[in-house]
Order: structure tokens, then sequence, then C-alpha cells
């Protein structure tokens, strides 16, 4: 995702209830003393420190490819902690780490067979791997998004682009993948989250600062605020007027351990 389509307020103008499968990740992770960690898109920052931290990391690398997100992390550099501009697909095979963890960042990058394979490939004997991605791609939040991407005048003006229709596997796909990398031990899983929100036009903004970015970064301005319009009227008569609107969101969490 090009760095200029993020905007870290948006994002975190749902900063609790994001942050809440970063917990649920983290709590996988098996901590052993002096940790070399590799957090794959760190954002601002501020969830890669509490990963260092909680973990007592002898050294942590936190990547991202936005200069809008990383911009906010010198506030959350230590000794040890360390932030990089860099695309998750040029780790590989750079450096070896103890830990490698994602949160929200994956479903960004195609072909996880090949990524995880290479990913793993970055792990010293004893490694473990901790991801976290959204897998909400049924939802109206998401296909409405596909749907108007498919009309005039979005279609031409995103050149037939749009998002993959499911760019995260099922959770029984990543644990027979897992087990092919030769991960010793594994727990994968899908958690539904549930988001009270204030009313369903809540779900546009949530999607504003995630999904949506997409769009935003391959429309004009003028074309992304009719497309947004247009997003904004099909998606509300979807879900209707309910208030509050609870928001179900779906989320696979995987965690592995390489053999010793």
């Amino acid at each position: 995702m090009p760095e200029s389509a993020w905007d870290p307020a948006e994002y975190e103008r749902f900063r609790d209830e994001r942050q809440a499968p970063f917990f649920d990740l983290l709590a996988l992770v098996r901590s052993r003393p002096r940790m070399r960690v590799l957090d794959l898109g760190c954002g601002t920052g501020e969830l890669t420190s509490v990963l260092h931290r909680r973990l007592e990391a002898a050294e942590t690398l936190g990547i991202d490819r936005s200069d809008t997100m990383l911009a906010r992390s010198a506030a959350f550099a230590a000794p040890g902690l360390r932030f990089v501009r860099r695309d998750i697909e040029d780790v590989a095979g750079a450096e070896r780490f103890d830990l490698v963890f994602s949160n929200a960042a994956l479903q960004w990058v195609p072909g996880h067979e090949a990524l995880l394979a290479a990913l793993t490939r970055d792990l010293a004997p004893g490694g473990q791997m901790a991801v976290q991605m959204p897998a909400n791609w049924d939802h109206p939040s998401h296909s409405v998004a596909a749907e108007v991407a498919g009309e005039a005048p979005f279609r031409d003006a995103l050149g037939g682009w749009r998002r993959p229709a499911r760019p995260v596997l099922a959770p029984e796909e990543y644990a027979a993948l897992l087990h092919r990398l030769g991960y010793a031990t594994q727990h994968v899983r899908l958690q539904v989250y549930g988001h009270v929100l204030g009313s369903a036009d809540d779900v546009v903004e949530w999607m504003r600062g995630s999904l949506l970015t997409a769009y935003r970064e391959r429309l004009p301005a003028a074309g992304y605020e009719e497309f947004l319009a247009r997003y904004r009227e099909r998606l509300g008569a979807r879900l209707g007027e309910a208030r509050p609107y609870f928001f179900t969101y779906k989320r696979v969490l995987l965690w592995a351990e390489r053999p010793a």
C-alpha cells in the first residue's frame, strides 16, 4: 500500500477496537530471554513499543512502508528498538529473528504461501511466527466497496483494478501450510470481534482508515469523494439505521514455533 494513502488519525479513530487483536496475538507468543524480534507493518510504532517491552526483547525492528505512519515512530524509539521504512516483501532473507510478528499487515501482501515460506527462512531454530489478519471480506463493508469499484465511472478510473476477493486464506489452509513448512507446534483460529458502534455510518469511517485507502490512492481526489459518497449510500442501505450498530469483524490469528 503506497504510503500517501495512509492517515494515522483516520486509522486510530477506532484505536481501542483495532488494538484488541494485537493483545490477543501477543498472548500467544512464548517469551524467551534476549529475543530478536521483527514487526512487519509496525505503523506508528506504538504497539511495536508494547511488544518490545512486554517481551523484554534484546532487539526489535519495526518496518513499514508508510512515511506518514513512521513519522510518529520516533516518539517510541528506544535502546534496542528501531524503525525502518521497508516493504514487507523485501525483508525476507536479510536477518535471522527469534520472532516474526505481524498485526493486521500481511493482508496487503499477495501470495501468502511464498511469503510465509520466505519469512520462515528468517527464523532462527526454535523461532516463532505470530500473525493476525482481517478476514472480513464477505461482510458488506468490504463487498460493497468491490461492487462500487466495478461500476462506472470508477471501473475505468481504476483501470479495472479491484481488491482481491479473498486476500487472506482460510484458517485450515494456514494450518496445513504451517505444517508443510515444518513448524513443530501451531495455533490457528478464526476469531469474531464484536464492536458496538454509534451507527452503521461509523463502519464507513472505520473503512476510511483501512480498506478504502486502496481506492483513495488510485483515484483522483474528486473521484475518490464520489466513490466514498456512493459507497456510503450503498452500505447504509445494506446495513440499515440501527443505533447502536453491532459490527462483527472476523480475523485470523496464527502462531507457530519452529523446532529448536
